[in-house]
């Protein structure tokens, strides 16, 4: 039996989380958390890095299934670390009406970490309610919302406006209304979101 908490590349789970196996996200989760968790390290003092890290995992789990190897190892670890590290940034940016200088930022950030740890199993039912509720959007803010999804915090928002056809502003109110609606259709649905995000 595969040891996993010896594991060095967290992608062998990659293809059964991208089936919607909860048990082998809980699984890469154990080997990524801490890792995930320390790459926002430099954003404590500033922001709720574990509001951010709750909103990256639930990100990662929802962009998974489409997420490929790149023969470098750690894929998906490298995902999740690249949507926290984008999400506390934007975190940053609203909090501070001033510049914020991207590469100082970058630059405080470690992502090495040789300690991991085991985590929570995560909820197998979660992801279906997700599911329904986002099918459950108006046409235009489940575009955003998807587009947002999709590109993982690595790209800007008035690319993705373009590509829908959008005015940046109008993608914007778009994403809000999404995240507004589904936020309410989960906490209908019983999700008790202040505990799902910590």
């Amino acid at each position: 039996m595969l040891d996993f908490s010896v594991v060095s590349d967290l992608d062998v789970h990659l293809a059964a989380i991208a089936q919607g196996d909860a048990q082998a996200f809980a699984r890469w989760l154990s080997g990524a958390e801490l890792r995930v968790r320390e790459s926002l390290r430099s954003f404590a003092a500033q922001v709720d890095t574990e509001a951010v890290l709750q909103e990256a995992l639930l990100r990662v789990w929802q962009v998974a299934p489409r997420v490929e190897r790149d023969g470098r190892g750690d894929s998906l670890l490298r995902l999740a670390i690249r949507i926290a590290r984008n999400l506390a940034i934007d975190e940053l940016r609203r909090r501070r009406p001033t510049a914020v200088n991207d590469d100082a930022l970058l630059a405080e950030i470690d992502v090495e970490s040789t300690q991991m740890r085991a985590s929570a199993p995560v909820d197998p039912l979660l992801r279906t309610q997700i599911v329904k509720c986002r099918e459950q959007l108006p046409r235009k803010p489940a575009a955003a919302l998807a587009a947002r999804l999709e590109a993982a915090g690595g790209r800007p928002d008035d690319e993705l406006a373009a590509e829908l056809g959008m005015k940046i502003n109008a993608f914007l109110q778009n994403f809000t209304r999404a995240r507004r609606m589904l936020a309410e259709c989960l906490r209908r649905a019983g999700v008790d979101l202040d505990a799902e995000l910590g």
